[in-house]
């Protein structure tokens, strides 16, 4: 009895752990992870650097009174097209009490200056007359009356500008901001009735207007200092706006800035570029926009998706993950050429025949996705 029953008891121990070991083989094989596969393929590469920035009027000036004051009229709005010369605004001046007494006091002060040289030249004239005094002193009394003249009309034309902004008689009046420049009113930063500065060496003066020639545009922008010795002025580019993401402009590069601005921890170079607009397309000064330049082409080249590339930790040597017969992956190192972010040049290790893992897990749950994503599809269509 005791011997069939340790026969009973090994037996249900046996049978125990067959079906521990069949759970655990059958768990195992349903948490095996397949991958998808990819093949090398041919194809051409053009390895491209992208400069952000703004679309601008080559030439752009802004209109500064010449003397202080009131703006008085604006002749034009913002979008106007206006030719050289044309009236832009008025300043109505509003003389300085100081600057007032202080050029009359000058006047006062060239008034006397001028009546005692002309006294003394009278004097000197009748003494030269009778021979008194020699030719050279009646001429030094001449050219100090004559020189005393000149500074009282200087002083005189000086107060008259202070109070009115212009001389009496004058062709153009300081007062009148002019056009120096066919083109389009970009800015009117003032309205009737503020107060302006005068442009000198030491105040750079109230901005009237700004003026541009929007038929000559440029491209300003910024490059990595990375990226700078792979372009050259005078190639050739490509513009695309912000605002016409549909459109790409031909450009020409005529500017890289031999030193670098600092930014964020970065160096960037300023570059710009001629942009040739056609005539039936409008654009505007200040849109944003991306210019872009060729520094390598490579055609029907073997390459794999960058994706597919991993990385030694150790030695940042790439790498990808062959499929074998046995349907295991063995690692194979690969030599890279030529990029453009989206594909790689394989120059050596893979051949158009392996494949190479994704890293992608494929399993029942994503398949039924995929299935259930393709039914409704055909539905929809």
């Amino acid at each position: 009895m005791k011997k069939t029953l340790k026969i009973v008891v090994i037996i249900g121990i046996l049978l125990s752990l067959l079906f521990v070991l069949k759970y655990f083989r059958d768990a195992n094989a349903s948490e095996i992870i397949d991958y998808e596969t990819e093949k090398p393929f041919y194809t051409s590469i053009v390895k491209e650097v992208v400069a952000t920035g703004k679309l601008n009027p080559e030439d752009e000036i802004e209109l500064k009174p010449q003397v202080s004051g009131i703006i008085d009229k604006i002749l034009v709005e913002e979008g106007d097209i206006v030719r050289r010369g044309d009236l832009i605004a008025s300043i109505r001046v509003v003389p300085n009490e100081q600057a007032v007494i202080s050029a009359n006091s000058r006047i006062n002060s060239a008034r006397l200056s001028y009546n005692n040289s002309k006294t003394l030249f009278e004097r000197s004239k009748k003494l030269f007359e009778k021979g008194v005094i020699s030719k050279q002193d009646f001429e030094n009394s001449e050219l100090s009356m004559e020189q005393s003249k000149e500074v009282l009309t200087q002083a005189q034309n000086d107060y008259k500008i202070i109070k009115k902004g212009t001389l009496t008689g004058g062709s153009t009046a300081n007062t009148n901001i002019l056009a120096q420049i066919a083109g389009t009113i970009l800015e009117i930063p003032v309205r009737e009735g503020d107060q302006v500065i005068e442009s000198n060496n030491f105040n750079a003066g109230t901005t009237i207007a700004t003026v541009a020639d929007m038929t000559i545009m440029i491209f300003e922008g910024q490059v990595d200092e990375t990226e700078v010795s792979k372009i050259e002025e005078g190639s050739e580019i490509k513009v695309v706006l912000g605002a016409l993401e549909e459109e790409e402009f031909r450009a020409k590069l005529t500017f890289v800035a031999p030193k670098g601005i600092e930014q964020a921890g970065a160096v960037q170079f300023v570059i710009k570029a001629n942009v040739n607009i056609p005539e039936n397309v409008n654009v505007r000064a200040g849109y944003s926009a991306n210019a872009i330049m060729e520094t390598g082409n490579k055609e029907n080249i073997l390459c794999v998706k960058e994706s597919l590339l991993q990385f030694n930790r150790i030695t940042d040597k790439p790498f990808v993950e062959i499929k074998q017969k046995d349907g295991t992956y063995k690692t194979k190192n690969v030599e890279i050429g030529i990029s453009d972010g989206i594909n790689v040049e394989i120059l050596e290790g893979v051949t158009e025949n392996d494949e190479i893992k994704v890293w992608n897990i494929v399993t029942d749950e994503t398949n039924e996705d995929e299935e259930r994503s393709r039914r409704n599809n055909d539905t929809d269509d």
